[in-house]
């Protein structure tokens, strides 16, 4: 019988300049918040409040992003062996419940202002809103290089570019109510905010919802693990196999593998390490046994 734990830890690191990046459009981001609910009390406009409490949102998203990045890199200790690593996953979980929240307060207040429309400035909402454009286009583009190393990143890039094509609606709706006098063009132009932030966040809580309970994560082919298995010469059989993710970049599993000649573990481990490592799973622990051992009144293949 043999264990092994691996120790070749594939998986995507956060760039250093990430945390920077979050520093900058944080500061960005609650300067626009300020501008946008100034205007926003000033012209009555329920749509550019509704979108500065959403940018506000994306404040503390992008806040609590970047705590956990920052835990994710703390060393492991006695009480806690892998470390703050999976704060990265809770976090990502926190922040689909605020946008969920967000959205449920922008429905209420939408669909109270469609019932008693207000007078808003036109004018306004497009000025406010272009420059919303602007900060949320910078932010989602500083974003965008690193989206794919970490599901914090990619939902803080998401928000951004979500809230860019937004604002460009809002910037629409200005415009209508200027020329056209429509007043239900702004509440309505909220609840279609709502739509989108709904629908872009979806996915991320499904994700990070169940990487919290420990589901296999999206990001690992189960298919090849399962595949790949049989053809690993001398494998007859494998059980107690378990995916899990330890954060939101590195992914870990666990297996016993019944092998038909134990001398040929080492062999055995290799090969499942490289089928682990190609199906997205970096941290593995195996363990060998024979399969004597394992089903003694059983003839192995």
């Amino acid at each position: 019988m043999g264990n092994e734990h691996s120790g070749h830890h594939h998986h995507h690191h956060v760039p250093a300049s990430v945390s920077r990046i979050f520093i900058l459009c944080i500061v960005l981001n609650l300067l626009f918040v300020f501008v946008e609910a100034v205007v926003g009390f000033m012209s009555g406009s329920v749509g550019l409040l509704s979108d500065a409490g959403h940018n506000l949102s994306d404040v503390f998203s992008l806040l609590i992003a970047l705590l956990a990045i920052k835990m994710a890199t703390m060393k492991a200790n006695p009480k806690f062996t892998y470390g703050y690593r999976k704060t990265t996953v809770l976090a990502s979980l926190l922040n689909a419940v605020i946008l969920l929240v967000a959205v449920g307060a922008i429905i209420i207040e939408s669909i109270s202002r469609m019932s008693h429309p207000q007078e808003v400035s036109g004018a306004a909402i497009s000025w406010t809103a272009g420059i919303g454009i602007v900060v949320n286009g910078l932010t989602a583009w500083l974003l965008m290089r690193d989206q794919d190393k970490d599901l914090n990143i990619r939902g803080a890039f998401l928000h951004m570019a979500m809230d860019t094509l937004v604002s460009a609606g809002v910037v629409v709706s200005g415009i209508v109510i200027n020329f056209t006098g429509v007043l239900w063009i702004d509440p309505a132009i909220s609840l279609l905010i709502a739509a989108i932030i709904l629908v872009s966040t979806f996915s991320m809580l499904k994700e990070s919802l169940f990487m919290s309970i420990d589901a296999v994560p999206e990001s690992v082919d189960m298919d090849r693990i399962n595949e790949g298995l049989p053809a690993i010469p001398g494998v007859s059989s494998w059980h107690h196999l378990h995916v899990w993710a330890i954060s939101t970049t590195e992914n870990a599993a666990t297996i016993h593998l019944v092998l038909e000649d134990i001398s040929g573990m080492e062999q055995a481990k290799s090969l499942t390490r490289e089928l682990f490592r190609s199906a997205g799973v970096g941290h593995c622990t195996i363990e060998c046994e024979s399969c004597d051992s394992h089903c003694p009144s059983l003839t192995c293949r």
